[in-house]
């Protein structure tokens, strides 16, 4: 993810802290300031924070750790304000695994809270919880606290809480896995309509959590719905076949020309057979700025790209892709370069798709 920043490596999974989790961190030195006017409460509050999202991390750690229990390759964690994200190579298939992946970081929460608990149960240093505030309390009643609260927002059967895949992992045990989606999405979008409602009335931050949840729900139908489409089918059936190529003599007022005479928006720079580089339409315009047009397109062009090969599955390539470097990937068989894959030209396949399937659903048999 981009502007993350590494800040350690655990059980052999990376984790980052992004840019804007700074402003969330100045959010509450100012809260605290303005509520108590001294360097000690801000102190405080930054000491809270950094601790509950400590306690995020092992939420983050129990989803990815029981993931990679079930073989599914873990990429990241990544620290955002609201809250962490894990990043993995695909979701388990089975509903019973995804269950056990998705309940397990809320289920962390829930014993970092009960551990709090009956800590201070059995040490008699129980304060009323009704005394808590935002930046005041005991410092142990507000973390066990906030965990509680963790756990219980991460259940709502919404996307993109973890409460969302929970429902479809239980949904998925009774239907295919599309239809358990399309299902958990609308009984998330369903929420996000009365959280919105709820919101108006009673507190306008509802109406950030409804629309975020609308969103999420909406986003996970659809990502479903694409892996669903490109399930089984190669790469070479949607792949280009008929594109535009640079060399590593061109020139960047050459590159021009291809752009303006085309609909082709990155290019592929070869010298002989091999792929030498993929020339991108901003960096095309960024040297252009920069070195003008006499520059050759080497200077310019992407060195770091991912390639794939014909009879890969769409599906894998499309995952590889989104995350790639670059979003156009050269297809290679025995070395030699066969055809082209870009995002849109994938979304274009899927349209295609999309209607030769709505035609076979209303043609009369």
């Amino acid at each position: 993810m981009r502007w993350s920043f590494k800040i350690g490596r655990f059980a052999g999974i990376n984790v980052y802290v992004h840019a804007t989790f700074f402003l969330l961190i100045l959010w509450v030195v100012i809260v605290h300031w303005l509520a108590g006017h001294s360097t000690e409460a801000v102190i405080g509050g930054i000491v809270f924070i950094l601790v509950l999202f400590a306690c995020v991390v092992l939420h983050e750690f129990g989803h990815a750790l029981t993931a990679r229990h079930y073989g599914v390759p873990v990429k990241d964690i990544t620290l955002l304000p609201i809250g962490g994200v894990s990043r993995f190579e695909r979701m388990p298939d089975k509903p019973w695994q995804e269950f056990w992946v998705s309940i397990a970081g809320p289920l962390v929460n829930a014993v970092i809270g009960v551990g709090i608990w009956l800590g201070l149960f059995f040490t008699n240093d129980f304060k009323p919880v009704s005394g808590l505030t935002l930046t005041g309390g005991p410092f142990l009643e507000r973390m066990m606290v906030a965990n509680f609260i963790l756990a219980v927002f991460n259940i709502i059967p919404a996307f993109p809480m973890d409460g969302g895949r929970i429902l479809r992992a239980l949904l998925a045990t009774r239907m295919n896995h599309v239809r358990a989606t399309q299902v958990a999405a609308a009984v998330g979008q369903a929420l996000a309509l009365f959280f919105g409602l709820v919101g108006l009335f009673v507190n306008p931050f509802l109406l950030f959590i409804a629309l975020f949840v609308w969103i999420g729900a909406a986003h996970e139908a659809q990502s479903v719905q694409i892996k669903d489409a490109f399930s089984g089918i190669p790469i070479r059936n949607a792949m280009q076949t008929s594109f535009e190529k640079l060399t590593t003599n061109n020139t960047l007022g050459e590159a021009v020309k291809a752009l303006l005479d085309g609909s082709q928006h990155d290019f592929p720079v070869m010298w002989g057979d091999t792929v030498m580089g993929i020339l991108t339409r901003n960096k095309l315009l960024a040297g252009l700025q920069q070195l003008g047009p006499n520059e050759l397109v080497t200077k310019v062009m992407q060195r770091e790209f991912a390639t794939a090969d014909p009879n890969e599955m769409l599906e894998a390539v499309l995952t590889r892709l989104s995350t790639a470097p670059v979003r156009t990937m050269p297809v290679m068989q025995n070395g030699n370069m066969i055809g082209l894959v870009t995002l849109e030209n994938l979304g274009e396949y899927l349209m295609v798709q999309n209607a030769l399937n709505r035609r076979k659903v209303s043609k009369p048999v």
